[in-house]
């Protein structure tokens, strides 16, 4: 993204925003709230080589969506990395619905086992959009945390998911749907940039294919399909990385 297309985005954003307002609060309001998967926050799955695998951040994490745990996202990659790398995995989850970059770091982060992970998969950035944080704001408070994670796993390769495209979710309505569509596309920019110079992190678009059962119940978050998906396009990206001497 250049700076003129930024910079547009976030001045169409801002124009208005006052406009969609009550379309947002209302949203809030009346939103399905869904639990979080049930099942223990870590397991084992596989044999053969030993990896550790930690997923952090918000509802994605928290596998909001998914019946258990294992059907989320940190159990979907655990499954296809030990099938991938012929490899006994052992996976932590620590997520929280609603939970932004800073609160990841302050809340979730203090939380995770003291043993070093061999890989570590970031969902956050989509409460940061709905909360409204500036660009300098998120940029910070996800380098925050990267570094945290840096710093408790240093050997460790970091994926951070790419925000959804959030213009297609059934749940928001027009034109507030537009509009955060246009603002996760500016968040998502900005942690691509942010992350390009870290050695060991990388941005990973999400993959998401829309069609029918792409959503589950509450029109916002993945179905198990979905998971799935995503789960093994992380394994096979982290895998590659692994694999590297």
């Amino acid at each position: 993204m250049t700076r003129i297309t930024a910079l547009a985005r976030s001045v169409l954003f801002w124009t208005f925003l006052p406009v969609v307002a009550a379309q947002g609060l209302r949203l809030r309001r009346t939103a399905p709230r869904l639990a979080a998967a049930a099942g223990e926050s870590c397991g084992r799955v596989g044999s053969g080589r030993a990896l550790r695998v930690l997923a952090i951040g918000d509802s994605i994490v928290a596998g909001v969506g998914a019946a258990t745990l294992d059907r989320a996202l940190v159990g979907c990659t655990a499954r296809a990395l030990a099938e991938t790398m012929d490899a006994a995995v052992e996976w932590e989850a620590r997520g929280r619905s609603g939970a932004t970059a800073a609160e990841v770091l302050s809340e979730l982060l203090p939380l995770i086992d003291p043993r070093p992970a061999d890989a570590i998969v970031v969902s956050v950035g989509v409460n940061d959009v709905t909360a409204l944080s500036t660009i300098r704001a998120w940029r910070a408070n996800l380098l925050a945390l990267v570094a945290a994670l840096q710093e408790h796993s240093p050997a460790a390769v970091i994926v951070v998911a790419g925000l959804p495209p959030l213009r297609s979710f059934p749940l928001i309505p027009e034109p507030l749907r537009r509009l955060i569509g246009l603002r996760g596309d500016s968040i998502d920019a900005a942690s691509r940039d942010a992350l390009r110079e870290r050695a060991g992190v990388f941005h990973v678009s999400v993959v998401f294919n829309l069609r029918e059962g792409s959503f589950c119940a509450d029109g916002f978050h993945p179905s198990e399909a979905s998971y799935a998906e995503f789960g093994e396009a992380m394994a096979a990206f982290i895998a590659t990385h692994l694999a590297r001497p």
